[in-house]
């Protein structure tokens, strides 16, 4: 393998987020879960585990991915935990209405793994509540994994273990050539997405198409809209300039 294969290998891209762990243990579950992929980029966001990198459970559970655990980075917002992502899918084994395109498992890792310039990340939400509409919402695809339907409760942990040997997998064939639509420009990164999306609402707003006072529904339609387009750099760039024209345009 060269340096160039192995900087674009899926190990090294695929980021792993949790968001508000309540049990230390799970945290260094996911650590050991992903070390057994081959997986090492760990965020946390806002956990409510005191030390959870420390924690004695958290070490405990861990065992042999201590070096995941302590490398792992802790933040205050999921857009802090996606800063350098293009990529995001949400894991829920609940449905939501006006969710992204929802993926398998095998779906999403096959997609990540064949598109080098991919810089995806995989959110798991708290054990109790899970995630949040927002987070869900802005996101490229949600993940639900094929379970018993009288019983598809996954602990964190397990679910994490699915999505990494699945991503295992895919990897190691990834360098198989890609069918699609020809030429592939660079994957909008999350920043510049949920930028667009203010961007155009503002617009919106501007314009009397969305009442900000009423604002129904409308965003989170739009944004179920574009994530199943796989937004690129330049396509933002044209939105949020359609957007900049709309605003100066107006009455």
């Amino acid at each position: 393998m060269n340096p160039n294969e192995l900087d674009t290998s899926l190990f090294k891209r695929l980021r792993f987020v949790l968001v508000e762990t309540s049990r230390a243990g799970n945290v260094g579950s996911v650590a050991r879960a992903m070390k057994t992929m081959g997986f090492s980029d760990l965020v946390l966001v806002a956990p409510r585990c005191a030390d959870p990198l420390q924690d004695a459970e958290a070490v405990a559970f861990a065992s042999g991915a201590i070096d995941v655990l302590q490398g792992a980075r802790i933040v205050q917002t999921i857009g802090e935990a996606l800063d350098g992502c293009n990529f995001a899918a949400a894991v829920s084994a609940r449905l939501r209405e006006f969710s992204p395109p929802v993926w398998a498992p095998r779906g999403f890792s096959a997609h990540v793994a064949q598109d080098a310039d991919l810089r995806p990340a995989l959110i798991l939400g708290n054990e109790r509540v899970g995630l949040p509409n927002d987070i869900v919402e802005g996101c490229n695809v949600l993940i639900n994994i094929p379970a018993n339907p009288e019983y598809a409760s996954l602990n964190l942990s397990q679910a994490a273990q699915v999505l990494a040997y699945e991503c295992r997998l895919a990897a190691q064939g990834e360098n198989r050539t890609q069918e699609g639509i020809g030429f592939h420009g660079e994957a909008a990164s999350m920043a510049q997405v949920e930028g667009m999306y203010a961007h155009l609402e503002e617009a919106l707003v501007a314009i009397g198409f969305l009442n900000a006072d009423n604002p129904k529904k409308l965003m989170p339609r739009l944004k179920r809209l574009f994530a199943r387009t796989g937004l690129e750099t330049e396509e933002v760039n044209i939105l949020r300039g359609i957007a900049r024209q709309m605003m100066r345009e107006r009455p």
